[in-house]
């Protein structure tokens, strides 16, 4: 039986077999995350809005029919708006603390455990959820929330080391968009599955903790047996594609890292550009993951099946046009029709100004729930083309320190997770769509900001302190350059000179 799963797996690519495992831990990983968004409206009571001066035209009307009526929201649990937001943005404070202990793991030890034993925890801490809330209430879920995001917080850092190590440069856009848009596939599955098993389930809404923890186990076993941190240890990859993968990132990846070189990586104009790019987009996709349930629930007023189902369609919207916009990045790298740096800044762009644009003009549409829903699809789904764009980016700027990159890049996303619904919670205490607006009038402003700083600073290119051993003399030169303006000459000529040498 080995000798023939050997056989079989040598016939396979394994950089796609990999690809696709981690974007099921990405699925895995945003089910758990996010069932609790929708779960939550049901695990409240209901209650009328604090306000006296809440005009007809800020809220609206329950629909009439059963199929798609208010939520029941039969919940026992007496959590006002600013104790959910407490709870929502829980899970971020963990979150942030592991992201750069896990990109140091992810680049000296290999992605595979990593990976795996971050996502194991929150499924075990996921399947606990229920227990905790009945038993500790809100204190407990809050706590436990804090441990999930411990858990998981390895895991963007150890799937960019693994992309990294697994994609040739030529195929970098579709391999890293296939793995990071796991994060819509969950999304999707975490929304549209989750309202129609606690709509149909006996026992409500505990149903999708144990649904989705159980799934997140069931991954590790598998990822335990088919997946390996690169190439080079994998014993079932075949030798012609063992030699393409390492052949083709020779020039750009070392087996052996040196010390991270966080003084000059602090110093990166590029970085800080990428960085800043990355809160702007995670600032509006937490706005609408975390909150957006709530919206369909407490202002347009859908069932929790229908919650869960609309929900879910900007996500679809936006894994379809991250996958087309993906293919399209690399055929122009590859034909040479756009640089690198430039098919990161256009996409980038496309993925910030569209949203920023729908979401804010959604909120104006008021009670007309078609129209709402067409902008939220419409606004999510050009959020697509940010990921061949800026998410792919550190692996552009330094392969060899990708983990520790990616771990900067979810570091300062958990940030936007911390900050959005709390935030939310403050500013929309009685849930109308004034309060709203002024929500994502704040996210169109940080989009467009965050964007601007992209289109100065990102580039698309290897930075210098991605291998300072063997550019040593770089090293030197950086250090006695007389002046910043001579200094930022000679970096720009050698990068230039370094990728021509690449190519």
């Amino acid at each position: 039986m080995l000798s023939f799963w050997r056989k079989l797996n040598g016939k396979l690519q394994q950089r796609w077999i990999m690809a696709v495992m981690a974007c099921l831990a990405l699925t895995n990983a945003y089910t758990m995350r996010i069932s609790l968004s929708l779960a939550i409206t049901e695990m409240v009571a209901s209650k009328e809005s604090s306000s006296n001066d809440t005009s007809s035209d800020d809220t609206c009307s329950s629909i009439a029919d059963s199929t798609s009526s208010s939520t029941s929201n039969g919940g026992t649990y007496e959590w006002d708006e600013y104790t959910q937001g407490v709870i929502l943005s829980s899970f971020f404070w963990g979150y942030i603390v592991t992201q750069i202990p896990g990109g140091i793991l992810a680049d000296k030890f290999g992605g595979k455990y990593t990976l795996g034993l971050g996502i194991l925890s929150t499924a075990i801490f996921t399947l606990l959820t229920p227990v905790v809330v009945e038993t500790f209430d809100s204190t407990g879920l809050i706590v436990l929330r804090v441990l999930m995001g411990l858990g998981e917080g390895t895991t963007f850092p150890a799937l960019n080391a693994l992309i990294a190590q697994w994609s040739p440069p030529q195929e970098r856009s579709k391999i890293g968009t296939l793995v990071i848009t796991g994060t819509q596939v969950g999304t999707i599955l975490g929304n549209a599955v989750s309202g129609v098993l606690i709509e149909y389930s006996s026992i409500g809404w505990p149903v999708v903790f144990y649904v989705f923890g159980g799934l997140s186990v069931l991954w590790f076993v598998v990822w335990t047996l088919l997946c390996f941190s690169g190439p080079d240890t994998h014993p079932f990859i075949s030798d012609a594609e063992r030699k393409y993968i390492l052949d083709s990132m020779n020039e750009q990846t070392r087996k052996h890292t040196g010390p991270i070189p966080w003084r000059h990586m602090a110093t990166s104009a590029p970085l800080w550009a990428l960085l800043v790019g990355k809160f702007g987009h995670d600032w509006g996709f937490f706005t609408m993951v975390t909150d957006l349930p709530l919206y369909m629930s407490n202002v347009l007023k859908f069932s929790i099946s229908s919650n869960g189902f609309l929900t879910a369609l900007p996500y679809v919207a936006m894994w379809i046009l991250s996958n087309l916009s993906s293919v399209l990045a690399d055929w122009l790298i590859k034909r040479g029709k756009m640089s690198t740096t430039n098919v990161r800044k256009a996409f980038t762009t496309a993925g910030s100004v569209g949203p920023a644009i729908f979401l804010v003009a959604a909120s104006y549409a008021g009670c007309d729930r078609v129209l709402v829903v067409t902008l939220f699809v419409i606004g999510m789904g050009l959020m697509g083309p940010f990921y061949p764009g800026l998410m792919v980016n550190g692996v552009d700027l330094s392969p060899n320190f990708s983990g520790t990159m990616m771990a900067m890049m979810t570091a300062v996303g958990a940030v936007d997770g911390m900050l959005a619904p709390y935030l939310i919670g403050i500013l929309t205490p009685n849930q109308t769509i004034a309060e709203w607006r002024t929500v994502f009038w704040i996210t169109f402003v940080v989009l467009l900001v965050a964007n601007l700083v992209v289109l100065f600073w990102v580039d698309g290119e290897v930075q210098y302190w991605n291998d300072l051993e063997n550019h040593s003399q770089d090293r030197k030169d950086f250090d006695h350059e007389s002046t910043p303006s001579e200094r930022n000459v000679s970096l720009e000529s050698k990068a230039a000179q370094n990728h021509f040498e690449v190519k």
